[in-house]
């Protein structure tokens, strides 16, 4: 009975100790997981301090035809800075305490906007699978925001024509064109807005949108798309004319001035000093920038 005892004594403490020095290594893991996350996080601060240094450089001591946006030397990085470690790596802590998955809806995941159009996407049992089933039904179990990439086509407009007899001969009446505002232009209305939009509104240069077009099998120079921004402000000159009006119609006009740079300016160099001006003004319960 006592060297029963004293063996159950023993395997008593060597548990003991081997949940102690279990302890001690997941201690021990969960300390270098903490560094190795640190020294990742440095890392990545040392980089974009690199891209900082790299950037301001180019900035102060080499010209540049194409005026870059501060921000844009992080383009490439945009994803990693995003993404918050510390709120991913509590989340899985939160989900392994309470016992469950992952679960996107306790997150506050924003919902999908019901105005959006909808196509519903069938996953169907096979007839192996459902065989000797009473019934079948669908249920919804997931949505995606899917996009449908753009394309590009060709309209081609058929204008219809009727021929008159007449005593003085044939006579011919052809369909009105739909007016453009830029007649004899290759694009579209379509094209053009879509030009203006991406320059001045999403912020891309001409040889970008010129990319892009011929990555969807459109063929248009940047010149051709620069004469489109050029001729349509002359076009909207009439609509910047009353949105001015009705800025000097408020009591007062805020005015920012930007300097930037001017290509192929006749009789100036690149590096000269040009000025942009943004004003903003009108009525308190209108106003219109321009």
């Amino acid at each position: 009975m006592t060297a029963s005892t004293n063996y159950i004594a023993e395997i008593e403490r060597l548990r003991a100790q081997l949940a102690e020095k279990e302890s001690q290594l997941q201690s021990q893991t969960e300390q270098l997981q903490s560094q190795s996350s640190k020294l990742q996080t440095l890392s990545s601060r040392v980089e974009i301090l690199e891209e900082v240094v790299r950037h301001l450089k180019i900035k102060r001591f080499m010209p540049s035809s194409e005026k870059t946006n501060v921000d844009q030397f992080l383009l490439f990085d945009e994803a990693e800075l995003c993404t918050d470690p510390k709120l991913e790596q509590h989340e899985k802590d939160q989900d392994k305490k309470s016992g469950k998955e992952s679960n996107t809806k306790l997150r506050g995941r924003k919902p999908l906007s019901s105005d959006l159009p909808r196509e519903q996407v069938f996953l169907y049992l096979t007839d192996e699978e459902k065989t000797g089933a009473k019934s079948t039904f669908f249920a919804k179990v997931k949505e995606e925001l899917d996009i449908v990439p753009a394309k590009v086509r060709v309209l081609e407009y058929m204008q219809e024509k009727a021929v008159f007899e007449s005593t003085e001969g044939q006579k011919m009446v052809a369909a009105a064109l739909p007016k453009h505002p830029l007649p004899g232009s290759l694009g579209s209305t379509g094209l053009i807005a879509h030009v203006i939009t991406s320059k001045y509104v999403d912020g891309l240069p001409l040889y970008r949108i010129e990319k892009m077009l011929s990555r969807y099998g459109g063929d248009i120079s940047r010149a051709t798309l620069a004469n489109y921004v050029i001729k349509s402000a002359k076009v909207f000159q009439p609509l910047v004319n009353l949105l001015r009006e009705h800025q000097n119609s408020g009591n007062i006009v805020a005015m920012d001035e930007t300097r930037i740079q001017v290509l192929k300016e006749p009789n100036k160099a690149v590096t000269s000093d040009k000025y942009m001006w943004v004003s903003l003004g009108g009525t308190e319960k209108c106003l219109v920038p321009l």
